[in-house]
């Protein structure tokens, strides 16, 4: 034991270890394959040098429903490339309906919204709606690969779409419909989507937003669609031409139909944006996807048919993806659609009692947003039924772990840290392991992570890159429209050949927990939603006021994202009020609310590589304090002098080194 270790805020009881279902999996371990392990870490352990015998043992421990067996777990230990259960036939959505069979009016889902009510949705109701929409799906010709998209909010009907479209081996893609009309364009574009399924609007804040004209549009530049299906959300009445209604496409019963598909068949189509180029669109596997998500959910979590599960978030997050995973191990979930402050700060508190939530899953900044507001939310509602806490999005400081567990007392701070990239964590959380204030629990089973330095040596309690040295089931198949594999090499493989450098700057520290440290590259990280750079450029320099610009989110552990925008003027040009609401209304309708930045600054001029390139990660390290011979090389650069106001600006903030 290290003498070092700092005192745990939490110790899980004798009695909630023994109750886990890690707990019960360790056992079955040690009674049916002979693997002993004596804790978290040597479980861990095994579990990385022995790829093929943990993932074969999750397969058969969670009884993955299938029609044919695989051959072999894993063809060889290679990224990218890796083969995993090649032979298997199976489908995702097939694992659902194995839950509650005998109490099909068992609620599967639990809503409100802004416009609705509480809502519940039973595991045969789910069944029935799944079934028809399917069947309706298919009767319009859609067929395993096509692809159907979404935009569509946190609702029940959005989770009914998904679980459709996947027992067809249809392949799904989701926005949120916050998300500005470019912003979703250049995502649905990429993939040629058969089917859009979409709402008229929606309220947030207590204010309306009607989206038809958006979705119109959408339909005049998806040229590929086929069908459009409306669900009128926001007005009952709401008609647009030539669309078919929701309603119209559940009212059929029928019989439902499994696709059987290859374990790497494509099952959805996520987005995450580097520095340059459009957004990612990564794909990844039905059976990949499932076995992360059994895994995760069932163990790591501890989540299971008793449980009653909320990840706060939007259709447009990762996060949602993992929401609706709690119904492939039998859980209820949760889902709200609206603002988590309004009316106030207790609205969500207020659904965690009505529901009997077990498990309370949001952004890191919300529970920060709590903390700094006063809200207390055992003194607003009975939250007596919670006993975890999940925090992502952004990494939560140690006032935020003592936060939550001053306010909900004997809970399990669930905090992690994944990626769209693999629809997983990395690191996270066990219910067999103190949680340490600051600190994500253990790294994930079956997850090889690793901090290493820029020469791919391993650190030991050292800050260095988030690097997976050894493949997961859930990694990408690939990206779309990336026949020779060049973009997503370029992405995760370049830095350090072979292994998977994932942009997070991590330290493992001597107890096997982990401290996610913000981002090491220059990805936009806000509220969890991952935007790249590019994307804010082509918006701000479209105005003709705009020559050149600059944006770097300077978010670090323990400090509130502060996202600044520097814009080089046209000559004669200022920077006034109207310049800068003007880009910042831009920002919000083209792309999203939460990539507004916080300030806008005039620059003489941006910092550029001989090559030409904008110098983000420099600019970035430098306004995080880094110095100067650290944080650049003049002599790579074509314009060296601009780092002068760089410099100054971060003295005058107060974060510069030296």
């Amino acid at each position: 034991m290290n003498t070092g270790q700092p005192a745990p805020l939490w110790t899980p009881t004798r009695e909630r270890v023994e109750r886990s279902r890690i707990h019960h999996y360790m056992h079955w371990l040690a009674e049916r394959k002979g693997v002993q392990v004596e804790d978290y870490n040597s479980l861990w352990q095994w579990s990385v040098d022995h790829l093929d015998a943990f993932w074969a043992s999750i397969w058969e421990y969670f009884d993955i429903i299938h029609s044919r067996p695989y051959e072999r777990v894993l063809d060889r230990e290679v990224m990218p490339g890796a083969r995993w259960f090649e032979g298997a036939r199976l489908n995702m959505a097939e694992q659902l309906f194995r839950f509650h069979r005998d109490s099909p009016d068992h609620p599967a889902i639990l809503s409100r919204s802004e416009l609705r009510g509480l809502q519940s949705l039973s595991w045969g109701e789910l069944r029935a709606q799944v079934t028809a929409m399917a069947n309706a799906l298919r009767a319009r010709g859609v067929r395993p690969g096509d692809r159907v998209v979404a935009y569509l909010p946190n609702i029940p009907e959005t989770v009914v779409a998904f679980f459709a479209c996947a027992s067809i081996g249809a392949i799904w893609s989701s926005c949120s419909p916050d998300m500005g009309t470019r912003s979703v364009l250049d995502r649905f574009r990429q993939i040629d989507p058969k089917v859009l399924i979409a709402v008229d609007g929606y309220r947030y804040g207590g204010k309306d937003f009607n989206r038809l004209e958006v979705v119109s549009g959408m339909v005049e530049e998806l040229p590929t669609l086929e069908h459009t299906v409306l669900l009128p959300y926001l007005d009952s009445g709401a008609e647009l031409p030539g669309a078919v209604r929701w309603a119209d496409m559940i009212r059929e019963p029928g019989e439902i139909a499994f696709e059987q598909l290859p374990f790497d068949h494509p099952l959805w189509v996520v987005y995450s944006s580097g520095t340059t180029g459009m957004p990612k669109p990564i794909v990844h596997s039905q059976g990949g996807s499932l076995l992360e998500t059994v895994k995760g959910h069932g163990l790591q979590m501890d989540l299971g048919p008793e449980d009653r599960f909320m990840w706060f978030t939007t259709t447009g997050w990762i996060m949602w993806n993992s929401q609706i995973g709690g119904l492939l191990v039998g859980s209820s979930i949760c889902l709200y659609d609206g603002n988590p402050g309004h009316p106030d700060l207790a609205t969500l508190w207020r659904f965690a009692e009505e529901t009997r939530m077990t498990f309370f899953g949001a952004g890191a900044a919300y529970f920060l947003n709590c903390k700094k507001a006063g809200i207390q939310p055992s003194r607003l509602a009975d939250v007596g039924s919670i006993r975890s806490v999940g925090s992502t999005g952004s990494p939560l400081p140690e006032e935020g772990y003592q936060w939550i567990q001053d306010e909900l007392g004997d809970v399990m701070i669930a905090a992690i840290s994944g990626g769209t990239d693999v629809a997983a964590a990395f690191v996270g959380s066990s219910p067999t392991v103190p949680v340490i204030a600051g600190e994500m629990q253990c790294r994930g089973l079956g997850v090889a992570v690793y901090a290493l330095d820029e020469k791919g040596r391993p650190l030991d309690d050292e800050v260095g890159e988030l690097v997976v040295t050894k493949p997961m089931p859930s990694m990408p198949l690939y990206f779309w429209n990336d026949a020779d594999g060049k973009r997503l090499h370029e992405s995760y493989f370049d830095m350090y050949p072979g292994q998977w450098r994932h942009g997070d700057w991590i330290r493992i520290t001597p107890r096997g927990g982990a401290v996610i440290y913000g981002r090491s590259d220059t990805t936009i990280n806000r509220h969890g939603i991952r935007m790249g750079t590019a994307e804010i450029y082509r918006v701000v320099e479209e105005f003709p006021e705009i020559m050149d610009s600059l944006v770097v989110d300077l978010e670090y552990l323990g400090r509130e994202s502060w996202m600044p925008l520097f814009v080089v003027l046209r000559d004669g040009v200022k920077l006034d009020d109207d310049l800068q609401n003007r880009l910042r209304d831009a920002i919000r309708t083209t792309l999203s609310a939460r990539h507004v930045p916080n300030a806008v600054f005039a620059v003489p001029e941006i910092p550029r590589t001989l090559t030409g390139k904008k110098m983000e990660l420099p600019i970035k390290k430098l306004l995080l304090g880094m110095p100067l011979d650290k944080a650049a090389n003049p002599d790579a650069m074509a314009n060296p002098k601009s780092l002068d106001f760089y410099m100054d600006f971060a003295r005058q903030r107060g974060t510069a080194a030296g």
